[in-house]
C-alpha cells in the first residue's frame, strides 16, 4: 500500500481510452466502504460520464480543462441531512452528534467525513492504473463563486438544499507517462513523538 501511495500523482492530461464500467464500480465501491464516524455515511457519489455534464462541471470549476477532458468524474457530495436520518438524535453529547454543534460544526464534520472515501477512491483508481486529480477549486456554498452555475449544477444533478458539492475526482488513463517525484516535507518536520518537535 505504501508503494501505491508513493506512486500516485495528480494527472491532468488523459487519453481517449474509456475506463471499463466494472473498474469504475470498483472505485466507487472503495468509497462506499470507507470509514464513517458513527457509521453515518454522510456522503453521496455521482458518476458523471456525459460530455454535457462534464462541460458544466468544468464551468463550475473555473474552466479547468481536465474536468471536461477526463473520461469520467466522481462528484462527491456532503449530505448534511445524513445525521438526522442516522437515528442518532437521542445522543445529546455534541462531540458525538454534530447536529448539536450548530450549522458551522455540522458543515465541518460532514465535509470532514468525505476525506475518507475520496482517499479510498483515488487509491483504488491508482491500483487499477486509472489516474486521478482532485478538484477543489469550484463553486459551492463554501467558496461562494459561480453561484448561477452552481445552482444549475445542483438542479441538473438532483442535489437537495442540504447537499453540498464538495469535491470532484477526475479520472482517466494518462495520455503521456511522465516521471514525477513527490515533493513532501521531511518526515521529522511533520511527525513528532508525544509533542510537537520531538523526534520519533
Amino acid at each position: 500500500m505504501l508503494d501505491l501511495i508513493k506512486s500516485r500523482k495528480s494527472v491532468r492530461k488523459y487519453s481517449e481510452t474509456h475506463i471499463p464500467d466494472e473498474d469504475l464500480r470498483k472505485v466507487l465501491e472503495a468509497g462506499r466502504l470507507a470509514p464513517s464516524w458513527m457509521n453515518v455515511q454522510s456522503w453521496k457519489f455521482i458518476l458523471v460520464k456525459s460530455q454535457e455534464n462534464k462541460d458544466l462541471l468544468s464551468e463550475l470549476s473555473i474552466g479547468q480543462a481536465h474536468v471536461k477532458n477526463a473520461d469520467a468524474l466522481i462528484v462527491c457530495v456532503a449530505n448534511m441531512d445524513a445525521w438526522e436520518n442516522a437515528k442518532i438524535t437521542h445522543i445529546k453529547n455534541p462531540a458525538l452528534n454534530p447536529a448539536l454543534q450548530g450549522d458551522d460544526g455540522l458543515k465541518i464534520r460532514t465535509l470532514e467525513q468525505l476525506i475518507y472515501p475520496i482517499s479510498y477512491m483515488m487509491l483504488e483508481a491508482e491500483s487499477l492504473n486509472i489516474r486521478s486529480c482532485i478538484i477543489g477549486a469550484l463553486g459551492n456554498e463554501i467558496t461562494g463563486i459561480e453561484p448561477d452555475v452552481y445552482k444549475k449544477v445542483k438542479e441538473k444533478l438532483g442535489l437537495g438544499e442540504n447537499q453540498i458539492l464538495s469535491t470532484i475526482i477526475a479520472l482517466g488513463y494518462e495520455a503521456e507517462h511522465t516521471e514525477t517525484t513527490k515533493n513532501r516535507k521531511p518526515f521529522d518536520e511533520v511527525v513528532s513523538l508525544e509533542k510537537i518537535g520531538a523526534k520519533f
